[in-house]
């Protein structure tokens, strides 16, 4: 059985578990990320490492084993936002903080351009803003093609509708809001050296995207800022709505770009736990630079 294979019958056996006994599944899970070595705690450990560089070894610690945790319930909880149906999973979004701010960017008929993060629930985000607006969001397929018919399916049953990572992707964006519309963008990936710019993030340059200043600008569409909090003992979410920072569509691209950052950074600050740390944020390095994830005598040391 290859992995894709088994990555879906397991959530197709979380999906038959209550929200809080599935993240509590998940929680385990991330508890033995924590306890044993693997890329992902290695890649935690060295963001936390140098992104809060000023706290006490003690702190960065906790907080990196709180990340793994809350990775893993991530991960567990996905099976309820997939397959339950809608009517099931849409109560778990117990309060949203700043629909005003995306009621009246819709009202301007200028189109919304919605910046989720990895933080929290970003799939809780996704669907219940599809069910409410609908959403045109870029899709890529995820490396394990046996999630890719059961990822598209559940993303785009509330609404969505999901375009490729190309030109013709980038056209169905740029449309969607100049009808109005709702789209959907990650902002904190590594776009590729090609089509980003680097700009700092925890003080840290990061190859950073291009694509979102440039729709902006294009369009006149208000830049929001949105994350799905996990809450306590499963639950459910509260969606923080929040304004993107002044400047976010700067022609200076370099400028945007740290806008962009800024307004990510803000995000991660209020929920530093649920941010996927072991992510490779930092792995497009300026020329000349060393490889942010080099390993180290430190990594061999804590392994």
């Amino acid at each position: 059985m290859n992995s894709g294979v088994a990555a879906r019958r397991l959530l197709i056996l979380l999906s038959g578990l209550p929200l809080p006994l599935a993240q509590a599944f998940g929680a385990s899970l991330g508890w033995l990320m924590n306890l044993f070595p693997n890329e992902t705690r290695r890649v935690a450990r060295r963001n936390i490492a140098r992104c809060f560089a000023d706290r006490p070894p003690a702190e960065r610690r906790r907080l990196v084993r709180q990340s793994l945790v809350q990775t893993g319930r991530t991960v567990a909880e996905t099976a309820a936002i997939w397959l339950w149906p809608l009517a099931r999973v849409l109560p778990l979004m117990r309060e949203v903080v700043g629909a005003e701010l995306l009621e009246a960017g819709m009202a301007r008929g200028r189109g919304v351009i919605v910046l989720s993060p990895h933080l929290g629930s970003w799939e809780m985000s996704g669907l219940y803003l599809s069910t409410r607006y609908g959403i045109t969001s870029m899709y890529r397929p995820p490396k394990l093609t046996a999630l890719d018919e059961l990822m598209r399916q559940a993303r785009e049953r509330g609404g969505a509708h999901l375009v490729p990572t190309d030109a013709g992707g980038v056209r169905a964006l740029l449309k969607a809001l100049r009808q109005g519309g709702l789209i959907g963008i990650l902002p904190d990936q590594d776009p590729g050296l090609e089509a980003g710019v680097f700009a700092p993030f925890f003080g840290h340059p990061a190859n950073t995207m291009v694509l979102l200043p440039k729709l902006a600008r294009k369009s006149g569409a208000t830049v929001l800022f949105v994350y799905s909090e996990r809450l306590p003992w499963g639950r459910g979410f509260r969606l923080h709505i929040r304004p993107a920072p002044p400047g976010i569509d700067d022609a200076d691209l370099v400028q945007a770009a740290t806008r962009l950052n800024q307004g990510v950074e803000e995000c991660v600050r209020a929920l530093p736990t649920q941010y996927q740390w072991g992510y490779k944020r930092y792995k497009g390095r300026p020329e000349g630079t060393p490889d942010f994830y080099a390993r180290d005598a430190q990594d061999a040391q804590s392994d």
